[in-house]
């Protein structure tokens, strides 16, 4: 069963992704070499509080003998795919990239949205995948209305990836959201396309391509959150909260 949001409902998301969508604009302007991803995510709890909001990513843990994570950001640097765990020790150089996923709860409803930036002046190639990885989350977002099938969304983001040489995550998904983070459906970043449930008014996705450099292949560091490539190339990863309405489709965490 896929969840159907009410419009009152989705008034509610709306509100918890427009904090989202605030607080990734205000680390956007920190982000510099010489930041730690603790300063970040000091920065980014001390905004949540003062908007009234809690953190849907702070303590949380999918399974019962996971390790909850540490933090209100996840902060994935270069080669790291998604999941990073903020910390003092990790200090942003001149020519890294790094992505910052934030998940937030206000009223009782979650948003959800991601962004990948660069430290200063990046590598052309570098600064291609982050174009790259945005490029394909809007081909995805496009496909979000009817009549359109879920994995019409999947294909729209491989295709442009792969098209540009890039590889595609399998591991790892976009989601279902509202009162709980992570909702059915599942949304992969790759498929085919006109297969999967129809596309309907109420659905509320989480659409986040995680795109690498090099391989496909992941892996995951002994601290058992941090996902890496496989072979240490550049990983980019870009998310928006998206609602299907009567209307069409809404982008709730876009500023």
């Amino acid at each position: 069963m896929i969840p159907l949001k009410t419009p009152a409902e989705i008034e509610r998301m709306r509100r918890a992704s427009k904090i989202v969508a605030e607080i990734l604009f205000e680390l956007a302007e920190v982000v510099k070499p010489g930041v730690t991803t603790g300063y970040l995510n000091a920065v980014a709890e001390k905004e949540i509080r003062r908007r009234g909001a809690v953190s849907a990513f702070k303590g949380y843990k999918p399974f019962d003998d996971d390790l909850p994570f540490p933090g209100v950001i996840c902060t994935s640097v270069n080669e790291q795919v998604v999941h990073g765990i903020p910390s003092e020790r990790v200090v942003l150089k001149q020519g890294d990239i790094v992505s910052i996923d934030l998940g937030v709860i206000c009223e009782g409803y979650c948003g959800d949205a991601a962004t990948t930036l660069p430290v200063g002046k990046i590598r052309k190639e570098a600064r291609r995948l982050l174009q790259v990885t945005e490029q394909s989350l809007w081909e995805g977002i496009l496909r979000c209305r009817q009549p359109f099938r879920l994995h019409d969304i999947s294909a729209a983001v491989q295709c442009n990836a792969e098209s540009h040489g890039f590889s595609v995550v399998r591991k790892y998904f976009g989601h279902g959201i509202g009162k709980a983070m992570h909702e059915e459906p599942a949304v992969p970043n790759f498929g085919e396309p006109g297969t999967g449930p129809r596309l309907e008014p109420g659905m509320v996705l989480a659409i986040e391509p995680m795109i690498n450099e090099g391989v496909a292949d992941t892996e995951v560091l002994d601290d058992r959150w941090t996902v890496t490539t496989a072979d240490g190339k550049l990983s980019a990863h870009f998310e928006h909260t998206v609602a299907i309405t009567e209307r069409g489709l809404e982008v709730l965490s876009r500023l």
